[in-house]
């Protein structure tokens, strides 16, 4: 949810800063089956039967979703800073694949942003006894009294600003054309041999 607010915040800042977001309409945008198969993958396991997905078959699903993901950025990877979304994707990836399936959470973060986990449900972030890699994992907080509070990773931070950077990119804000500096000035075409001035009879 926080990913969606983020990428909600960077496109407002598009329109902010002079850029059209009806560009993204022009992309060429391939293997549009695979993101939103990821999308619904992750729809499913934590939001519709998270209880039906409790142990292994959340994970793996949870595993999945991210190699589909990877399949889409690959496929698009012309597209401006969609490099920058591919690694942060991976760095979450790397994460829970090395956690079977769960993303490590800090207790501290957690706690700092007034999560309540459930039982008897698939948890896709929670706390780990051992994590592997806990410093990709969840350890940063948004605070409780904060709307949205929630736990995030290095890896959603790469996203967010990635996307940030890919929509204004894309949709040509001031901040893009700004950040590109000045156009170089085409090379000087050489000059025609100036033509002899006619002498004026006396």
């Amino acid at each position: 949810m926080i990913l969606v607010f983020a990428v909600v915040l960077s496109a407002l800042s598009v329109i902010a800063a002079g850029g059209s977001l009806e560009n993204l309409s022009r992309l060429k945008i391939r293997a549009r089956w695979a993101v939103l198969a990821a999308f619904a993958l992750q729809i499913l396991v934590i939001s519709v039967v998270p209880t039906e997905m409790a142990g292994w078959p959340g994970r793996v699903l949870e595993l999945f979703s991210y190699a589909l993901a990877i399949v889409f950025l690959v496929a698009n990877r012309r597209i401006p800073w969609l490099w920058l979304v591919g690694a942060g994707g991976l760095s979450n990836l790397v994460a829970i694949g090395a956690n079977d399936g769960v993303m490590p959470a800090s207790p501290v973060a957690v706690r700092a942003a007034g999560r309540v986990l459930p039982t008897g449900r698939f948890l896709n972030s929670a706390p780990l006894l051992h994590p592997k890699l806990a410093f990709l994992g969840d350890i940063f907080s948004t605070p409780r009294t904060w709307p949205l509070a929630n736990v995030f990773s290095a890896g959603d931070v790469l996203l967010a600003v990635g996307a940030f950077l890919l929509l204004h990119s894309v949709c040509g804000s001031r901040l893009a054309r700004r950040s590109a500096g000045p156009s170089r000035a085409s090379p000087r075409q050489k000059s025609e041999p100036s033509r002899p001035t006619p002498r004026l009879p006396l």
